[in-house]
């Protein structure tokens, strides 16, 4: 009975072991998919891909997460594309992952989603979408100070608003300053989001 009960330990172990090594090469594969990709096509055929492994996982919200930030990145480089229904699916991929674990880069996904929403008539929707990004922001800041990325997103917004109204870039240059700090102190795990140092530094150049 002992020898039955080890050897039924043993293979759930090693099908564990396995279907976790199967998720990572997976994961591995599509970041780099998502780290090349150059189309909205191609952005979107690998948001699919992680919205897949997210729903075969259940229990994983980082592939939602990359789904979202592939959903984010077309909404932002292609203005000829629907930006109201990318910022939809961006919060419903995000609302996916909170389910599964509520975090700081989840809400830096609302942030850019209303943000992105904000783009399609900024006169007339900063009042409201403007506002959705700022409470996204704040969320975020309140789960974790640290998240360079939130500093990143706030440095960007505040660069293009003027100064006028509170921005500009000697309000934005701290901020990125801020997040140019927190993503060399940042300890990054295995899968997890990293990226934003690059487009920091990049504004940061524009502000001096």
């Amino acid at each position: 009975m002992k020898k039955c009960i080890l050897a039924i330990i043993l293979l759930a172990t090693i099908s564990a072991h396995a279907q976790s090594e199967k998720y990572t090469a997976a994961m591995q594969q599509n970041l780099q998919l998502l780290d090349s990709a150059k189309t909205s096509e191609q952005l979107a055929a690998v948001s699919q891909a992680f919205e897949r492994i997210g729903d075969a996982e259940k229990t994983q919200w980082l592939p939602y997460y990359y789904a979202a930030l592939a959903q984010t990145r077309i909404g932002f480089s292609n203005a000829k594309s629907d930006r109201d229904a990318i910022g939809q699916k961006a919060n419903e991929l995000a609302e996916k992952g909170e389910a599964i674990e509520k975090n700081a880069d989840l809400c830096s996904i609302h942030n850019m989603a209303a943000t992105i929403q904000m783009l399609v008539n900024p006169m007339e929707r900063w009042k409201t979408y403007g506002v959705k990004a700022y409470t996204a922001l704040q969320e975020g800041y309140k789960l974790d100070p640290n998240n360079p990325r939130l500093y990143f997103l706030e440095g960007t917004s505040l660069f293009s608003k003027p100064e006028y109204i509170g921005g500009g870039k000697d309000k934005a240059r701290p901020v990125f300053e801020k997040a140019v700090q927190l993503f060399h102190d940042e300890k990054v795990a295995a899968l997890h989001p990293s990226w934003g140092l690059r487009e920091t530094e990049n504004y940061l150049a524009k502000c001096k």
